[in-house]
């Protein structure tokens, strides 16, 4: 009963933003002096007590607001450290601390305006900073009749050092996986925050079914060649393999279209394709799957990748076909078979462009497809957008509603190997007028970056959102493909009625299921239903903790001498 009812104490001093005011006039009309103090406390360190402490003492109220993970903007986009509702409990946790609010922005200006402090405390590193926001939070101060004092209790710290230092320890082996907080308890956190559950999963994959989806690209036929163990040959140094058997896949676009399929959409393909036996193999593969293949004869050949396997171990890929840009002719049927399936029936729910580098899309056919099927056009709800390696086609993608570079791609386009990641990506969209960008990072998994205000006119008048997904892969074996998953699942979430968060966390689900497995095979929507009643982080909350969330407390008004 006791860490209940120190659950249930934390729970009361944590103050949502709507009810700040009536707080803040309850403390004033009891002649209360109240103070702020406003930081991201990612990690709570002696700086941040003394700090704290020394701003408490010159009032009667603490109020504590900390800046919400989705506005944190830390170089490579990974930060926050600490989910925040576990921020808010740690300074709730502190005796001195009144109340705690978490902030919706990278600035404490909301929090301002509702609490209007007789003192703002900011640490004494910023006396001298010339930070545009912390110029606008002092002049909201000053107009509510507040002032600002510049104080750190004379110990300074820094989060971000601190951080660094556990990441270099980590990565050297230094430190145990048990030292910081579990990775399965802040995506947690982060899948409560996001209101993600395995009931809101399987709602999401019921409003997948029957979308239509376009998809334009390069279809690619990969296979694979799984072979006896390898061995060193007699004759000289080379690897000596025996085939067994081999399996082919629809690759690039094509998967991307059977991705769609599987997941319970209605996928059409749009190819560069020839009268070869490639192309022949591959629209039967994909009418197999379901997907309606609309084929552009203008290739002598379909590309192929063939891969040699053994032991689970890919050893070598060869890569059969150039590149071969359409012609104005095939540019035109292009656009004219864009045109007719946009037409056809209901219209379409989603389009995407996937730039794979062998001439079905170039940068002259992606604007005008854009413009076609957008606003302008068909009024398509949804146009993502994708390429394979550092393609000027990207660029071209001005106006669509989400692009899914990696890192590597998008600091490739915008020229910027040495910027943070939030400002490289925010630059690229405002750019491109591109309102979400989900960029993957491999290992590190992927950070979603979508503004905060809903208005085409005002995304970028503010400090992007920018959440953190690890990598949810258990193992990799095989990330061929893996990209194609993220992108498909994502897009039918989206079209679904999920929100941004919702959605990447979809199509990271659906790349996990991709890596974990050889071979370019489709996900499935059972198997996303599988994979998701699997996952820690969407299971519900312990009891006790439902209990101590759930219980309703008026908001606290502690006692304090006059």
């Amino acid at each position: 009963m006791a860490d209940l009812s120190m659950k249930i104490e934390l729970h009361r001093k944590i103050v949502p933003l709507e009810a700040l005011q009536a707080l803040a006039d309850g403390h004033r009309s009891a002649a209360r002096r109240v103070v702020l103090c406003h930081g991201c406390f990612d990690i709570v360190h002696p700086g941040h007590v003394r700090y704290l402490q020394a701003a408490g003492q010159h009032g009667d109220i603490l109020v504590v607001s900390l800046t919400g993970d989705d506005a944190i903007e830390k170089s490579d986009g990974t930060r926050p450290y600490i989910p925040q509702q576990y921020r808010a409990e740690n300074l709730a946790a502190l005796e001195f601390v009144d109340h705690v609010v978490i902030a919706d922005g990278p600035t404490a200006e909301p929090v301002i305006d509702a609490l209007r402090p007789d003192l703002y405390v900011k640490g004494s590193e910023y006396e001298h900073s010339d930070h545009p926001g912390l110029a606008r939070e002092r002049a909201r101060v000053e107009a509510g009749g507040g002032r600002v004092l510049f104080s750190s209790g004379g110990v300074t710290f820094s989060s971000t050092t601190l951080l660094e230092n556990l990441q270099r320890a980590e990565r050297s082996g230094q430190r145990s996986d048990t030292a910081g907080l579990d990775m399965d308890d802040r995506l947690a956190a982060s899948c409560e925050r996001w209101g993600l559950n395995t009931q809101f999963v399987a709602q999401t994959l019921i409003r997948m079914r029957g979308q239509r989806v376009l998809v334009i690209g390069d279809a690619l036929c990969d296979r694979y060649s799984f072979c006896e163990s390898a061995r060193c040959a007699d004759e000289a140094p080379v690897l000596s393999v025996s085939p067994s058997h081999a399996s082919v896949y629809p690759g690039a676009a094509a998967v991307l279209a059977a991705h769609v399929q599987k997941l319970g959409g209605q996928a059409t393909l749009i190819s560069a394709g020839g009268n070869d036996a490639t192309t022949q193999e591959m629209d039967q593969t994909l009418k197999n799957l379901g997907v309606t293949p609309v084929w552009l004869r203008v290739r002598e050949s379909l590309p192929s990748k063939q891969r040699y396997v053994a032991d689970g171990q890919k050893l070598l890929k060869v890569n059969h076909g150039v590149p071969q840009p359409l012609d104005s002719a095939g540019e035109a049927a292009l656009l004219a078979a864009a045109d007719a399936t946009a037409a056809a029936g209901d219209g379409l729910d989603a389009v995407i462009l996937a730039d794979f580098g062998y001439g079905t899309l170039s940068p002259r056919t992606v604007g005008p497809l854009i413009e076609r099927l957008g606003p302008n056009g068909h009024r398509v709800p949804l146009i993502a957008g994708d390429v394979s390696g550092p393609r000027r086609s990207l660029k071209a993608m001005r106006g669509c509603q989400l692009l899914t570079p990696t890192e590597h791609e998008l600091r490739s386009i915008a020229g910027d190997f040495d910027g943070s990641l939030p400002s490289v990506a925010a630059a690229v969209m405002q750019e491109l007028n591109v309102p979400c960008l989900l960029t993957t990072m491999g290992k590190r998994g992927m950070v979603l970056f979508y503004p905060r205000d809903p208005d085409p006119a005002h995304w970028f008048d503010h400090r992007l959102r920018s959440e953190h997904l690890p990598s949810l892969a258990g193992h990799a074996v095989d990330v061929v493909g893996a990209g194609d998953a993220l992108l498909a699942a994502t897009v039918l979430a989206r079209g679904a009625g999920a929100t941004e968060p919702q959605a990447a966390y979809l199509g990271a689900l659906a790349a996990s299921i991709v890596v974990e497995r050889v071979g370019n095979l489709p996900v499935s929507a059972v198997e996303l239903a599988t994979a998701a009643a699997r996952r820690p982080e969407l299971r519900p909350p312990a009891p006790t903790m439902r209990l101590a969330a759930g219980i309703s407390v008026p908001q606290p008004l502690r006692s304090h001498p006059a």
